[in-house]
């Protein structure tokens, strides 16, 4: 049985919270569980965005969906080789605002996908 993707329950500027996680500002969210997303883990700013190095564990814990956030006002970015990986690799993914993203992200674990998430709760 493929582990369950945990739900977002409440999403704010600058919070959000997730079941069995708590509170957080940014977090990624996989299969089986999540933690809070460091961005300085692997250098990551608004532009180019999103890296490979970002959702590489996202995959590792099984996941076949992948949603990318871009922020509450769309300033985060996917970096080209970020989107070109995920197609390479036959990893379907949205990357929408933070807020329609938890929405489809909610609506498939709903359904029992195995979805992962990288989510950015403010600009």
């Amino acid at each position: 049985m493929t582990a369950t993707s945990p739900v977002i329950q409440h999403l704010s500027w600058g919070v959000m919270e997730v079941d069995s996680l708590g509170t957080g500002k940014d977090v990624k969210l996989c299969p089986g569980g999540g933690r809070a997303w460091d961005w300085r883990e692997t250098n990551t700013r608004h532009v180019p965005g999103i890296q490979v190095a970002d959702l590489t564990e996202l995959i590792d814990h099984g996941a076949t969906i992948v949603i990318l956030s871009r922020g509450m006002d769309l300033v985060l970015q996917t970096a080209p080789e970020t989107v070109k990986w995920l197609d390479h690799h036959g990893v379907k993914h949205h990357i929408l605002e933070t807020r329609e993203a938890a929405k489809l992200y909610n609506a498939l674990a709903g359904q029992g996908v195995a979805v992962a998430g990288l989510f950015h709760s403010t600009c």
